[in-house]
């Protein structure tokens, strides 16, 4: 039933949630995306990006993974990807600010000379992995997540069912970095909010208990 539950309060909760007083829209990255590179999910997929290209197309999908198609995407600005570059924003913020440059410019050029990269072209890289998660409203280990012994190996690093192996050479992504070791669980910190006992309240460093998820 994706797609069904709603947020009574919404419009206070997107304000806090998405800094809408800062910046307006929000850019948000879609969370299959997010997660399908967090839990690694992406070792393991086969799928090639042209065996659903238009047979009209220029092949610009030809040789392509979902993973490959994923980093172009963000390279160009056409999709949001978090965390977004290999190195904290805030720190590149200050530096653009004392080269008297607006951070747009600086980041433009650190990007061009290749001294900064993309998080999402190493996914794996330790500066890169999330540490942080908060659930609200989801039983995400027990009921929404696709592939959770994937979850649980790669993103908490807790006991799992992952039997499938890893993508040959020939076979991986070609504009992600892949490394041979994996950091087992990335995540520093995973707390919920929930009226429930779940999966995922199990498995939370922390939870907060509501009497209604709008408290």
């Amino acid at each position: 039933y994706v797609g069904q539950e709603k947020v009574r309060p919404f419009t206070g909760w997107a304000n806090y949630s998405f800094a809408l007083d800062w910046a307006r829209p929000a850019r948000q990255m879609i969370a299959t995306a997010w997660y399908y590179l967090t839990t690694d999910q992406w070792r393991y997929d086969g799928a090639r990006a042209e065996s659903i290209a238009s047979p009209l197309g220029s092949g610009s999908f030809a040789g392509r993974t979902t993973a490959d198609c994923m980093v172009y995407s963000a390279r160009r600005g056409w999709t949001p990807s978090y965390p977004t570059f290999t190195r904290n924003p805030l720190d590149l913020a200050d530096e653009a600010a004392a080269a008297g440059m607006e951070s747009a410019e600086y980041i433009a050029q650190k990007l061009t000379d290749g001294s900064l990269g993309f998080a999402c072209e190493d996914p794996d890289a330790t500066q890169n992995c999330p540490r942080l998660l908060a659930n609200w409203r989801t039983n995400l280990l027990g009921s929404s997540a696709k592939g959770t012994e994937f979850f649980m190996k790669h993103m908490l690093g807790c006991e799992n069912d992952v039997n499938a192996t890893g993508l040959t050479e020939g076979k991986r992504p070609t504009d992600i970095r892949w490394r041979d070791y994996t950091p087992p669980g990335k995540l520093d910190l995973m707390w919920t909010a929930d009226f429930r006992n779940t999966s995922t309240t199990l498995h939370s460093d922390v939870v907060l208990p509501a009497a209604t998820w709008y408290e």
